[in-house]
C-alpha cells in the first residue's frame, strides 16, 4: 500500500477541519499510520512462522494457527485506517463540487460575481456533510474495535494455546512467538483508536454547539431592532446576520455545555447505581 499517497490525500482535508479535526488527523498520522508502517507491521509479519506446536503432524500447526488467528492484526488495522478515513473524503468532494459551481457561476455572471464567500466554509450542506462524516468515522472505529475484541478475546494474546483440531493427533500445546511485544502494540493501537473516538465525539458536540449559537445569534439580530451592525467581527470584517459570533464568545459557552453534559451523565449513573 502506498502510504505516501494516502497521507497526501488526507493532508488536503486539514484546511477544512476544525481544531479537533486537526488533532484527530495528527493522531492518525503519528500514532497510527507511522507506528503501523514503521513497527507494528514488522512485528506481526512473521507471526505464522513463530507459531510453534509440540507435534510434527503435517497440517496441525496451520489448522491451529488459522483457528486462533483467523484475521491478521495488521490487515484489520490496515482496513480500519482505510475505512475510517474514507468519510473524510466526503468533505473534500463536497468542497470540490462547490468550487466547480463557483467556476461555472463566474463564467456565466462575470469574474467579480461570487456564489460563495468561502467554498470551504462549513455552513449549509457542507456542515451536514462534515457532521455525517464524523458520525461515520465514529461508527467505523467502534465497529472495528468490537471486531478485534470479538476475534481475540479482549485484545489478549496468551503465550500458550491448547488445540485439538484435526489433523492434530491429540490435544497439543501451541506457543505464540513474542506475545508480549504483540500485546503491547495491540493495546497501543486500540488506545489510539479510542483517542480518535473521543476526538470525534468532542468535535460533534463542538459543531452542534457552534450551530446552535449561530442560530440564536441570527434570531437576536432579527428580533432586536436596536442592534447595530457597525461592529467588527473577529476577523475585522463588518458583522452580518449570517456570520457566527467571535470564537472568544463561543468558547466559554462550549465548555459550559460540555461540563453540563458531564454533570448530567454523573447524575444519571448515580441514580441508576
Amino acid at each position: 500500500m502506498d502510504w505516501k499517497t494516502f497521507e497526501a490525500l488526507l493532508s488536503g482535508v486539514n484546511k477544512y477541519s476544525t481544531a479537533f479535526g486537526r488533532i484527530w488527523l495528527a493522531v492518525v498520522f503519528v500514532f497510527r499510520v507511522m507506528v503501523f508502517v514503521v513497527a507494528a507491521e514488522r512485528v506481526f509479519s512473521e507471526d505464522q512462522k513463530d507459531f510453534d506446536c509440540n507435534t510434527r503432524q503435517p497440517g496441525c500447526a496451520n489448522a491451529c494457527y488459522d483457528h486462533f488467528f483467523p484475521v491478521s492484526h495488521t490487515r484489520i488495522w490496515a482496513l480500519q485506517l482505510i475505512f475510517v478515513t474514507c468519510p473524510t473524503f466526503m468533505v473534500v468532494m463536497h468542497v470540490a463540487y462547490r468550487e466547480e459551481r463557483e467556476r461555472k457561476y463566474r463564467i456565466a455572471h462575470g469574474e467579480n460575481a461570487r456564489l460563495y464567500d468561502n467554498t470551504g466554509q462549513k455552513h449549509g450542506g457542507l456542515w451536514w456533510t462534515y457532521l455525517l462524516s464524523l458520525f461515520f468515522k465514529t461508527a467505523i472505529e467502534v465497529a472495528f474495535l468490537y471486531l478485534l475484541h470479538l476475534i481475540y478475546n479482549n485484545f489478549d494474546l496468551p503465550r500458550r494455546v491448547i488445540c485439538d483440531l484435526w489433523p492434530c493427533p491429540n490435544q497439543v500445546d501451541c506457543y505464540i512467538g513474542r506475545p508480549t511485544e504483540k500485546r503491547v502494540f495491540t493495546y497501543f493501537m486500540v488506545g489510539a483508536s479510542a483517542v480518535c473516538i473521543v476526538l470525534n465525539v468532542c468535535e460533534i458536540f463542538y459543531l452542534i454547539a457552534i450551530r446552535l449559537l449561530r442560530i440564536s445569534h441570527r434570531g437576536s439580530l432579527h428580533t432586536s431592532p436596536n442592534i447595530r451592525c457597525s461592529e467588527l467581527d473577529c476577523d475585522g470584517s463588518p458583522c452580518s446576520s449570517d456570520r457566527a459570533p467571535c470564537s472568544s464568545d463561543l468558547a466559554p459557552c462550549f465548555f459550559l455545555y460540555c461540563f453540563t453534559f458531564l454533570d448530567l451523565r454523573l447524575i444519571y449513573y448515580y441514580l441508576n447505581s
